[in-house]
C-alpha cells in the first residue's frame, strides 16, 4: 500500500524532527508498505499545495499526527480541509495525543476516516492491512473510525512491552540535512543536533499532563549507544536531546546509562528532561563526565501546597538542592514554572519568579505560561467537573494561544491573572537581555583591550 504521512508547519525556522511519524514509517516500512513523507514544514508550503499534491499523486493512505496544542489543532482542521477537498482523496487517519483522549470529537472536527488511539506501532499495521485488504475494522485494538454517521471507539491496545524490539525512525525518509540544524544550549555553530527516545512514559501523575500511557519502558542503554552512533556516523549528529520524560528515571538507571556512554566513548554531548528527585552530586558528577550539558526540568511551583496539589511528587526544599547541585556539576538547568495550578495566586507566582531570577544561569530565556488542561490530562476531568468547561469542544473554543488563559482555577480575574503574569514575564525578560548585553560589554572588552585574536564578529552566526 501506498501511505503518505504529512509533516506540518508550525512557522519555525528549524523544526523539530518528528519522531513519531518517523516511528511509524518504520514499522510500515518493515511490514512491506511504500512509505512517502510530504514535508510542509522544510517548504512552507500552504495548505492548497496539499490538495494539488493529492489530486497528482495517487495514494491509498494518508496520516496526520498531532499534540493538543492550540496551534496543532487549528493545523489538523486546515490541513484536514485539504485532505478532504482532494478529488483522489485516500483513506485519512489522525493520531497523537491529541485525538487520543478523544478521538470522536476529532473525527468529527476533521472528517478523518480512522484515528490511531495512543501507542501506534502494532496498531497502524494491522490497520493500513485492514485498509488494504477492504477487510472491517471492527476487530482491531487501539482505533476509532468512522462507520457510515456514527463514530466507534475499539478497546485499547497493550503498550509495546519492549520497546528495544522496534525498529529505529526511518531517517532515511527525511531531510536530515535540515532537521540536524536544530540547536539548543551549549551547542557550538559546527555541531549537529538529533531528538532521540531513552525510554517511554514516566512513573509520576502530575495533574496537568496528557500523557496518555501508564508506566515507564526504559530502553537499554545498547540500543539507544547502537542509535547514536548509527546517527553520527550517518548525519554526522554531536548532540543528542533525549527528548522522553525520563531519562532520570531513577539514579542507578542514570548512572548505568552514563557508565555505557563513557565505556562506549560515545563522545558527544546530550539533553535530557530530569526529575530533581534524582539530582544527587553522584549522578550530576557521572552525567557531566559522559557530555551531558542541560537537564530539563519541570519545576511548576515553588510553593509547596501548589506542588502536592499537581501530585508533583517534589517539594521546594528538593528542588532548590537539586538545582543547586545540578549548577555546582556545571551542567545548566532548565527551570519551568506555569501559573494558575489550584491554590495559585499572586504570592506563589513570585516566588516563582524570584526562583528563577535566582538560579538562571542564562543558557536559555524561561517566561511562565499560565497552565493548560489539556484534554486527557486530570485537570481536564476536574475542569469539567467543577463547571469550568464544559467537554473537548469547548476547550477548544477558549484555548486560543498557550500563553492566554484557558481555565482560570485560581480566584483573581482573567484581568488579573494577566496583568500578574504580563508583570512577572517583564521581569524575567529585562534580566535575561540585560544578562545578554553585560556578556557582549565583555566579549567587547576582551576583544579590544585583551586583543582577543579568536573573536569571530559581533554578527557571526
Amino acid at each position: 500500500m501506498k501511505i503518505l504521512f504529512v509533516v506540518y508547519d508550525n512557522d519555525s525556522y528549524i523544526h523539530w524532527f518528528p519522531q513519531g511519524i518517523a516511528a511509524i514509517a518504520a514499522v510500515l516500512i518493515k511490514a512491506g508498505h511504500e512509505v512517502h513523507i510530504y514535508n510542509q514544514d522544510l517548504n512552507h508550503y500552504p495548505e492548497e499545495h496539499l490538495t494539488e499534491y493529492l489530486d497528482k499523486n495517487g495514494y491509498d493512505m494518508v496520516g496526520l499526527g498531532v499534540i493538543a496544542g492550540y496551534y496543532q489543532y487549528k493545523k489538523l482542521l486546515s490541513i484536514s480541509r485539504a485532505v478532504n477537498a482532494s478529488r483522489n482523496r485516500p483513506v485519512y487517519v489522525i493520531g497523537g495525543h491529541g485525538p487520543s483522549p478523544e478521538p470522536e470529537f476529532f473525527l468529527n472536527k476533521t472528517g478523518a476516516d480512522a484515528a490511531v488511539i495512543g501507542e501506534g506501532e502494532v496498531t497502524v499495521v494491522e490497520l493500513a492491512e485492514a485498509i488494504s485488504n477492504k477487510r472491517p475494522l471492527k476487530d482491531i485494538a487501539g482505533i476509532a473510525y468512522r462507520d457510515g454517521g456514527k463514530v466507534v471507539i475499539n478497546p485499547r491496545r497493550p503498550l509495546v512491552k519492549n520497546i528495544d524490539t522496534l525498529p529505529f525512525p526511518a531517517y532515511e525518509l527525511f531531510p536530515m540535512e535540515y532537521y540536524r540544524l536544530l540547536r539548543g544550549p551549549h551547542i557550538s555553530s559546527g555541531e549537529f543536533a538529533l531528538p532521540v527516545l531513552s525510554g517511554r512514559g514516566c512513573t509520576f501523575t502530575c495533574t496537568f499532563c496528557y500523557r496518555m500511557d501508564e508506566g515507564f519502558r526504559p530502553r537499554s542503554a545498547k540500543a539507544i549507544i547502537e542509535e547514536a552512533l548509527f546517527l553520527k556516523d550517518k548525519y554526522g549528529i554531536t548532540y543528542l536531546l533525549f527528548s522522553d520524560e525520563l531519562l532520570m528515571s531513577s539514579p542507578d538507571r542514570t548512572v548505568s546509562i552514563c557508565e555505557a556512554f563513557l565505556k562506549a566513548k560515545l563522545g558527544m554531548k546530550w539533553t535530557c528532561n530530569g526529575r530533581l528527585n534524582f539530582a544527587r552530586p553522584e549522578v550530576l558528577d557521572i552525567m557531566k563526565k559522559s557530555g551531558c550539558v542541560f537537564i530539563n526540568y519541570g519545576i511548576e511551583a515553588m510553593d509547596d501546597v501548589v506542588l502536592k496539589n499537581m501530585k508533583k511528587a517534589l517539594n521546594t526544599d528538593t528542588i532548590v538542592k537539586g538545582i543547586e547541585a545540578t549548577l555546582k556539576a556545571g551542567i545548566s538547568p532548565g527551570l519551568n514554572v506555569i501559573f494558575g495550578n489550584i491554590g495559585d495566586n499572586k504570592e506563589t507566582l513570585q516566588k516563582g519568579v524570584e526562583f528563577l531570577l535566582k538560579y538562571d544561569d542564562g543558557a536559555q530565556l524561561r517566561t511562565i505560561r499560565p497552565v493548560t488542561p489539556y484534554p486527557g490530562s486530570q485537570l481536564y476531568y476536574e475542569a469539567i467537573r467543577r463547571g469550568l468547561i464544559k467537554d473537548c469542544e469547548d476547550f477548544y473554543t477558549r484555548h486560543v494561544n498557550s500563553d492566554l488563559l484557558t481555565v482560570n482555577f485560581t480566584e483573581l480575574t482573567d484581568d488579573e491573572f494577566h496583568r500578574a503574569l504580563l508583570e512577572a514575564n517583564a521581569r524575567l525578560l529585562k534580566n535575561y537581555y540585560a544578562r545578554k548585553m553585560e556578556l557582549s560589554l565583555k566579549e567587547m572588552e576582551r576583544l579590544y583591550i585583551g586583543r582577543d585574536a579568536g573573536f569571530r564578529g559581533f554578527r557571526h552566526t
